[in-house]
């Protein structure tokens, strides 16, 4: 690959979620920055989308992942701050499951081990607080009054205008070919439109980053996902001041959803839709009936009154981890490039900073941020 000459500190490819608060923590850190994204900013075509995206103190899945979720609602208020684009909306959050399940029991065992203010409900109790919700007798809620979604578009666009604000370069439309690395420990990026030169990259292209790596061949693994829009008999009831974000394990599944925003509809998502391992380049991007019919089904048993019409059906892609824990490291081969892969569904909102994370990695080839349990090594046993 024969260079243009143009030489950057640092190449991020994929200037999603992730990529877009890579770009811009390293370019405000006086760093000369290309980020190359293959579709539009923003796009649809891989996970960053969707309207909204829940965001939670009280986390259930480990609570290793307190202290970043902490760092990343600062975050995401400076950029509100900083760009005057309501990327943050607090409406509280729900976490319920049966006795001695982990949506639960893991959202309290976690709010517990870090004073996180928290209120225990039982399912008649979240009834009457917020009517939109008919959870089944014996669920327990634990309810969270910080919790709420980010506006994943708004995101990006405010950390792509912040990024370029303070001299990132960054294309759209430009699809990374290949790349190597260089005799001089830097990284050459070929693209179907040029070629760059420069001494550290990010690969932070989501569903396609194991295309780019075999470091990450079978820890990567892209999942068609669905998402649907209904719309409630009194959208009063589901309006954000309302309803609180939720999480809920019930006989059909995991389920998540958000209250009304952007779209005339309540939002619901199952984890592992259909159990659909993709190709990103090669899958079934339109939603179907059986789609919708999987998430209006427990729409009409939990949340009766927001079975309503369909509004909109929208198809987004988990790429999962075979632990379902995020992947940050650098590569071990190449350490002059970082990797943020594997966010399992539940990682943009930890893109503000996931995106500080991926920036040190870069620049300094390490972090003081705690990342143990989302190394790559943690894969070799």
């Amino acid at each position: 690959m024969p260079s243009t000459g143009d030489r950057y500190d640092v190449i991020v490819i994929g200037v999603g979620g992730m990529g877009s608060a890579t770009t811009y923590h390293l370019a405000d850190r006086g760093l000369d920055v290309l980020g190359l994204e293959r579709y539009d900013i923003p796009h649809t075509m891989g996970s960053s989308h969707g309207i909204t995206r829940i965001i939670r103190r009280a986390y259930y899945e480990h609570p290793s992942y307190i202290p970043l979720i902490e760092r990343a609602y600062d975050l995401w208020d400076d950029l509100a701050a900083d760009t005057g684009r309501d990327v943050i909306h607090r409406t509280g959050s729900i976490d319920a499951g049966p006795e001695g399940n982990v949506v639960f029991e893991g959202s309290l065992r976690s709010c517990e081990e870090h004073n996180i203010p928290h209120e225990v409900l039982t399912s008649a109790e979240v009834a009457e607080r917020f009517p939109g919700y008919d959870l089944p007798d014996g669920h327990r809620a634990l309810y969270q009054p910080d919790g709420g979604f980010v506006v994943p578009e708004q995101a990006i666009v405010g950390h792509v205008e912040a990024a370029q604000a303070v001299g990132a370069d960054v294309r759209a439309r430009e699809q990374v070919l290949e790349w190597e690395p260089t005799p001089d420990g830097g990284v050459r990026v070929e693209t179907d439109r040029g070629t760059y030169d420069a001494e550290k990259m990010v690969l932070a292209a989501g569903a396609w980053n194991d295309k780019f790596t075999d470091a990450l061949s079978g820890l990567a693994v892209p999942e068609r996902q669905v998402l649907g829009w209904f719309q409630p008999k009194r959208p009063s009831t589901f309006e954000p001041a309302n309803f609180p974000v939720w999480n809920l394990k019930v006989p059909e599944g995991r389920f998540y959803g958000l209250p009304i925003y952007d779209v005339p509809g309540f939002k619901i998502g199952k984890y592992h839709h259909r159990d659909e391992q993709v190709d990103p380049d090669d899958y079934d991007t339109e939603p179907n009936r059986e789609d919708e019919h999987l998430l209006r089904e427990v729409t009409a048993n939990y949340f009766p009154e927001a079975a309503g019409p369909t509004m909109r059906l929208a198809t987004c892609m988990f790429t999962n981890s075979p632990d379902e824990h995020f992947i940050l490291d650098t590569l071990p081969d190449h350490p002059q490039v970082a990797v943020g892969a594997g966010f399992s569904g539940h990682g943009f909102k930890f893109a503000s900073v996931i995106g500080e994370i991926l920036a040190d990695l870069a620049a300094d080839g390490d972090t003081d941020h705690p990342i143990e349990m989302f190394r790559l090594d943690r894969f070799d046993d």
